[in-house]
């Protein structure tokens, strides 16, 4: 299926203002997540499920991760003669204002992107809020509401700081946006679909204000472009710090909330790995984890997230924790309630523990 409506837009070219070990060496869009994904692997895989076959890819100043995991698009069928993911330059100076992140800066940037392109539509999205959703029924419906832009919401079901919530009027229109989000607020999917025309229009006539965020500069003339909205019922979860990245992983153990995030209809795609199935040794017991292909448990791993080739030695246990690729768990050690990152090894008999508060974070290589 090829969408002949929209290409798409994926910014990965913003910061949090949280700081985090997880950060120093990757950007946002590439963390693990669930032991086989990254960040990025929602967006793309969303807008391969829609058919959409030309991508660009908003780069990072520290890019290497993101292109080594997407290389040329293949495993969401975007390495074509004619479209395909295109990675393309972001600012140097990205976007870290609190709950921004369609930077009028990288949009200007790279009009030709939207020039070249004969589809009447442009899907953007961000990275760090996933879902998966029947994106080409956005297209459709924004396509029949004849409105300049279709934003994507969902009712919140917590407060967040670093989010974007819409206040939406008569006939589902967007009068105003505002930071962060209460419980029961409209809260915005960074996502939404865009007339192109209107796009290069906001390009040229907005070219002063390139420092903003798109929503930024162009809210005084809402009225004017007819700003529609389109609300989402299914589930999504926002990864804005290491708290949030932590709860919403630990959440997904669950099946009711896993089976909405992965269908089979609507599959969320990502790099192959060649590596053989975990192995569970005799005297091992794994309960209530998500562990990846490669893994060898010999010890005790309770409700936590395993990446590939995770080694937990006999009398080692990990509880309540994310363990990312290529960690080894020596025998007698205990994790709990940790996010240790990729290429630790973690001593015997050593004990790494946060709290339900202050889940204790380890970075890349740091116990090595």
């Amino acid at each position: 299926m090829i969408n002949h409506k929209a290409i798409g837009y994926i910014t990965a070219n913003y910061a949090s203002e949280a700081t985090s070990v997880l950060l120093d060496s990757r950007p946002i869009a590439s963390i693990p997540f669930i032991g086989r994904y990254r960040l990025i692997d929602f967006p793309l895989s969303n807008m391969a499920n829609a058919g959409i076959k030309t991508v660009g890819l908003v780069m990072p100043g520290n890019y290497r991760s993101i292109i080594d995991h997407v290389g040329h698009g293949k495993e969401w069928m975007l390495d074509r003669k004619k479209g395909g993911l295109f990675p393309v330059p972001g600012s140097p100076f990205g976007g870290t204002k609190r709950g921004r992140r369609f930077l009028l800066r990288d949009i200007i940037a790279n009009k030709e992107l939207f020039t070249r392109a004969q589809e009447p539509y442009v899907v953007m999205m961000g990275s760090n809020i996933i879902f998966n959703l029947e994106l080409d029924e956005i297209i459709a419906a924004h396509e029949r509401s004849g409105a300049g832009i279709t934003m994507v919401y969902v009712k919140a079901e917590r407060s967040q700081t670093d989010c974007t919530s819409l206040i939406i009027g008569d006939a589902g229109r967007v009068s105003h946006v505002k930071l962060g989000c209460e419980y029961g607020d409209n809260k915005f999917l960074d996502c939404f679909v865009i007339n192109r025309d209107l796009l290069l229009q906001i390009i040229d006539r907005y070219a002063t204000s390139d420092y903003l965020d798109v929503f930024e500069a162009t809210e005084p003339d809402f009225s004017l472009i007819d700003m529609c909205s389109y609300e989402f019922k299914g589930l999504a979860m926002g990864i804005f710090d290491e708290k949030t990245y932590y709860e919403r992983s630990m959440e997904l153990l669950n099946p009711v909330a896993s089976d909405q995030l992965f269908r089979r209809d609507r599959p969320i795609l990502t790099k192959a790995h060649d590596a053989p199935p975990a192995k569970y040794s005799t005297g091992s017991n794994a309960t209530n984890s998500l562990i990846s292909a490669g893994c060898k448990i010999m010890g005790t791993v309770r409700n936590s997230i395993l990446a590939r080739g995770v080694v937990v030695e006999s009398g080692a246990s990990v509880q309540d924790s994310i363990i990312m690729q290529s960690c080894v768990i020596k025998s007698g050690a205990r994790i709990e309630r940790a996010i240790i990152d990729k290429d630790n090894t973690v001593p015997s008999n050593t004990v790494v523990c946060g709290t339900p508060d202050d889940i204790l974070v380890v970075g890349k290589g740091q116990m090595n």
